[in-house]
């Protein structure tokens, strides 16, 4: 597959990466991590500022349009930080249902403060019980006289503390798992019935579990058209996978670069570590998957932006597939060439392996990949 970045795609990324290796260095990264809040509202505004979070929004409601190939070189430089903000949450995963669900009136209300960061939303979308399905939905919205009401348990939502309001998947009518029946709706994060338990992943991930009892929902779009609130679900998590898959290869890009220069200015016993051939196979092979997960991210980005491709409901999974047992064992192969060092708090090859961890487990791991194109 021939890609490469147009010239907007290579001017962003350009400032991008210089924007985060002059202010968002690791020890900075620790900084935000060990706040309150788990990431910075001044790293934030410079990503809006940058054009960042108006990525994929129409330009008719401010926006600079694209998709998940425009966004491909972005996630990558958020990956190779280890990025902590919450442009997967909001600027991702809930623009992309408001863009494919929402109402004209509710796109020119919310799409303008998504693309210019005023406006934080989160997904909550995922179960427990749901294991990764898609149209696996639990949560039950009512008709209460003029209001709509949602009762449910959303256990993984990303930056949920960051987010004035909610887009959450509820079921009208049906079973869990059936495609029909579904609707989206917008809940505010202080409605009476809507509850919080916050918590940070093993990346320090900012994230909670919303807990909706008789809360208060506005419909996302009409309530009444499931079709539709289907295909938004399935292309906003379409976008998060390709988004993920992007940010796993800068990831590993971090991961090898520290391990390179690492067995390349590490010496025992009077050699340099990197001049042992054990290492330098090691070395050669985590080259090997780097490469291999770079072309799959891209395969993923293609099938995400390609949805009514008969091709698209395959790539991307095993593009994810592919990533996550590469990525997994990449990291794993660079804390092994660091030793002990590699274990610590302190030293950043250890949190990338964290970060795998995490993005691998969005969206579906790769053992639910590997069922799910079982089943096809």
């Amino acid at each position: 597959m021939q890609f490469e970045l147009n010239e907007e795609q290579q001017a962003l990324s350009e400032s991008l990466t210089r924007l985060l290796d002059d202010r968002y260095g690791f020890e900075k990264r620790r900084a935000i991590a060990a706040s309150d809040a788990g990431w910075s509202e001044v790293a934030w505004a410079q990503l809006a500022e940058l054009g960042v979070t108006a990525l994929g929004i129409p330009e008719a409601f401010g926006g600079v349009g694209g998709g998940a190939t425009d966004r491909l070189p972005v996630m990558q430089a958020f990956g190779r930080t280890l990025l902590l903000e919450p442009c997967l949450a909001s600027s991702v995963l809930a623009a992309t249902a408001v863009r494919e669900a929402a109402s004209d009136a509710q796109k020119d209300s919310l799409l303008p403060a998504l693309a210019s960061g005023g406006l934080r939303l989160a997904w909550a979308h995922d179960e427990t019980a749901a294991r990764h399905e898609t149209p696996w939905v639990e949560t039950r919205a009512r008709r209460d006289g003029e209001q709509w009401r949602v009762d449910g348990i959303k256990s993984l939502v990303l930056h949920a503390g960051a987010a004035s309001r909610f887009v959450v998947s509820a079921r009208l009518h049906g079973q869990p798992g059936d495609a029909d029946g579904l609707a989206l709706f917008l809940v505010d994060a202080g409605s009476p019935g809507a509850s919080l338990r916050l918590f940070r992943l093993i990346d320090d991930t900012p994230a909670g579990e919303l807990t909706l009892d008789g809360a208060v929902a506005q419909p996302l779009g009409d309530a009444a058209d499931h079709a539709r609130a289907v295909g938004a679900i399935r292309a906003t998590v379409a976008a998060g996978a390709a988004a993920v898959c992007a940010d796993m290869v800068g990831t590993m890009e971090t991961a090898f670069a520290l391990t390179t220069a690492y067995v390349n200015t590490r010496k025992q016993f009077g050699r340099l570590i990197g001049e042992y051939q054990a290492l330098r196979h090691r070395v050669a092979e985590m080259a090997v998957s780097l490469e291999m997960a770079r072309s799959m991210a891209i395969a993923a980005a293609v099938a995400a932006d390609d949805a009514e491709s008969p091709s698209a409901a395959t790539d991307l999974p095993r593009a994810k597939l592919a990533i996550g047992r590469h990525a997994r064992a990449l990291c794993q192969a660079a804390i092994q060439s660091h030793g002990g060092i590699g274990m610590t708090e302190e030293y950043a090859v250890g949190h990338c392996l964290r970060r795998i961890h995490v993005l691998d487990h969005l969206f579906g791991d790769v053992d639910a990949q590997a069922a799910r194109l079982a089943r096809m």
